[in-house]
């Protein structure tokens, strides 16, 4: 027992040597690291945005997707749910949480292994703006000594701004704006509890945790941060009841939605704001508000649509695009699994006929609707024949699918 007391002393003793180390480096080289005042007027990057001449979306270039928000704009279960998952004691510490690091200090004298982490939001903005992500004892020192200096210079919502609209999210999504409208289609200020968890649970893990490449670790992950959020007071027992029941998000979204179709015309705005501005055009954040009249491009689309569609009914029927002959093996949810993964082309959704006769056809859907074709609907589908000629008008629909 004497021998555990003594190896336990001589951890903490070490620990507190270490701790005092610190802060002398720090008075010794704090003139040597990075001039921290940039990150009180920091550009993000921000993917290009096209516009029609009433603010409609034509098209994003960009790698990055991310919509930098204000701290004022932020609710404050999205705010809580991050320091639930990464750093309750954030409004209490300088930038480094000494009862963390004592902690993970006394851990790795014990046993050898870097179990508990101990870095702070403020050490995670110190490491994604200046340090990378190497792992060494001389990283993890200049961010300590870096979060020390950010926390002298900004204020503690300005670290949390800064931390919550930089972070990497998954899926090419950086912040929690650009987080909340891929994994949910919806603003920040409408996400519900489990939600804001879910994006909170994201950061240990973005782009093998996340709910739609690992739902399972997603789960996981997400019920660590509710009850985090429960044991702290943050939400109460029947909120954390139900935000554990409640079920994941299953696909993504768009960051933007195109509200406008003009690609040719997106194209045109983008090679000319490359050849200004070369690759960083696409880090800029630049918006570009084109004279394309929403209505008459609407009204233009339809026109062309209208005319191809005729176009090729004239010149009969090619034949099905796909032939599945193991379809009566496959029940109804591996039929709406198989359809969802055959693309739209021009905006048309596929169709699997699962019952024909010489009047009807019974076709379904992707999103689970059964539609009717009769014979009138097909007697424009006369099959082309080898020598180009059409041959002759259906008689009978199951002839033709």
């Amino acid at each position: 027992m004497k021998i555990i007391k003594f190896f336990f002393y001589l951890s903490v003793l070490m620990v507190i040597f270490v701790l005092a180390g610190i802060g002398v480096l720090y008075h010794l080289y704090h003139t040597e690291l990075p001039d921290v005042s940039e990150l009180t007027d920091v550009s993000f990057q921000v993917p290009m945005r096209i516009f029609d001449e009433e603010g409609g979306l034509i098209a994003e270039f960009g790698e990055q997707r991310r919509f930098p928000v204000s701290y004022e704009q932020i609710p404050d279960i999205v705010v809580n749910a991050f320091l639930a998952a990464e750093d309750d004691r954030f409004f209490e510490h300088p930038g480094v949480d000494w009862q963390g690091l004592v902690r993970a200090g006394v851990e790795l004298l014990r046993t050898g292994q870097k179990s508990q982490g101990g870095s702070t939001i403020t050490m995670q903005v110190a490491r994604n703006f200046y340090l990378g992500r190497e792992k060494t004892y001389t990283r993890k020192l200049k961010e300590i000594l870096l979060a020390i200096k950010i926390e002298q210079t900004l204020d503690k919502r300005e670290i949390l701004a800064l931390y919550l609209n930089k972070i990497f999210l998954g899926h090419r999504t950086y912040g929690v704006k650009a987080a909340a409208q891929v994994y949910f289609n919806k603003e920040l200020d409408e996400l519900t509890v489990a939600e804001a968890a879910m994006l909170a649970a994201l950061p240990k893990a973005p782009s093998r945790a996340n709910p739609v490449t690992d739902p399972v670790r997603a789960l996981s992950r997400r019920a660590y941060v509710l009850g985090r959020m429960h044991h702290l007071g943050m939400i109460d027992t029947h909120t954390y009841q139900v935000a554990m029941e409640t079920p994941l998000p299953g696909r993504l979204y768009a960051s933007s939605v195109v509200e406008t179709d003009s690609p040719w015309v997106a194209e045109m705005v983008r090679q000319e704001l490359v050849e200004r501005y070369g690759s960083a055009a696409y880090e800029m954040g630049l918006r570009v508000t084109t004279t394309i009249d929403p209505k008459a491009q609407r009204a233009a689309n339809q026109a062309l649509r209208n005319a191809v569609m005729a176009y090729d009914r004239r010149h009969g029927y090619r034949g099905a695009e796909q032939h599945w002959p193991d379809i009566a093996e496959l029940d109804r949810e591996a039929l709406l699994n198989r359809l969802a993964s055959v693309p739209m082309v021009g905006g048309l959704p596929a169709g699997l006929v699962i019952a024909a006769d010489t009047k009807a056809a019974t076709i379904l859907m992707a999103d689970g609707s059964e539609k009717e074709l009769d014979l009138d609907a097909v007697k424009w589908a006369r099959m082309q024949r080898e020598d180009g000629r059409l041959g002759p008008v259906p008689t009978s629909v199951n002839a033709v699918v």
